[in-house]
């Protein structure tokens, strides 16, 4: 952009109260229209939706909304963090993102989310398909196996250099190097055994494999993707997905990895876009 260019682009605090605990929650918001609610990946934050955000095409159709969670870039943990151990639970993670969507008075939402979030956008249109107007998972199965290791707590690993490195082997190399770089630079601010504490609700607590057949996407659409180089949650875990959820669309997306939004915005958004058009008109004709 050039030089003085000011962003549409909004941040603010609300506080939510979640399974019995006050979060102060940093969001971030432009546009105007249907609320497409972003999530973030485990151990990094909102900052991955930057380019979304900063979309006049979208922003033009619908006001989107990013969120940090508890934990996670400047949503500072709650009081008394220190007396346990984190760890994100299938429960807890269902209740904060429908908490936060509360506090906000948010109806409705399309909800995109990649990772982790792309597995719990299963879970939400499983709960709850009239909260949605629809979900589009990224990099989302479900069921994903041996991302939840004890490593990054050990003392004599750097988990802030470890963990970027590790994550930033799920992307393309075709993506531009300054956007794998970004990504890596945002994973590597995360608090301390906090990407290992997403990862156990990515990695352990959360299987859909038995009920995903209930899924009832004519309530609300499931759209996932995944790109092809994604090697934790891979093309193959999401056309399982696909598969085991009747009406469930989707598939893989070349030249990508595991953190489409943020790596390669600009063939994500090829991507994004028809969907968005789709849900939008479904939404419009219920």
């Amino acid at each position: 952009m050039a030089r003085g260019t000011v962003e549409d682009v909004v941040g603010r605090y609300v506080h939510v109260s979640s399974g019995g605990v006050d979060h102060r929650v940093y969001f971030e918001e432009a546009g105007s229209g249907p609320v497409l609610l972003a999530l973030h990946t485990a151990g990094s934050d909102s900052r991955q939706f930057r380019h979304l955000l900063a979309d006049a095409e979208v922003t033009a159709r619908h006001r989107v909304v990013a969120f940090d969670l508890p934990w996670h870039g400047r949503s500072l943990p709650p009081d008394g963090w220190w007396a346990e151990e984190y760890r994100l639970t299938t429960e807890r993670y269902v209740a904060m993102v429908e908490d936060f969507c509360d506090a906000l008075g948010i109806e409705r939402p399309i909800v995109l989310g990649c990772s982790m979030a792309g597995s719990l956008v299963i879970e939400l249109a499983r709960r709850s398909p009239q909260r949605w107007a629809g979900v589009i998972g990224l990099s989302g199965a479900l069921h994903v196996e041996g991302r939840f290791q004890d490593w990054p707590l050990y003392p004599d690993v750097n988990a802030q250099q470890v963990v970027a490195s590790w994550t930033g082997s799920l992307m393309s190399p075709h993506s531009p190097e300054s956007s794998r770089r970004e990504v890596w630079w945002t994973y590597s601010q995360g608090g301390p055994g906090v990407y290992r504490g997403d990862t156990y609700f990515y990695s352990e607590d959360l299987d859909l494999r038995d009920v995903a057949g209930t899924i009832d996407t004519a309530r609300c659409p499931v759209h996932l993707f995944t790109g092809e180089y994604d090697h934790a949650c891979s093309p193959e875990d999401t056309a399982a997905a696909i598969a085991a959820i009747p009406g469930a669309r989707g598939g893989t997306m070349p030249g990508i990895g595991h953190f489409p939004m943020a790596e390669n915005y600009p063939l994500f958004r090829t991507h994004l876009l028809p969907v968005l058009d789709e849900l939008r008109s479904a939404e419009g004709d219920r």
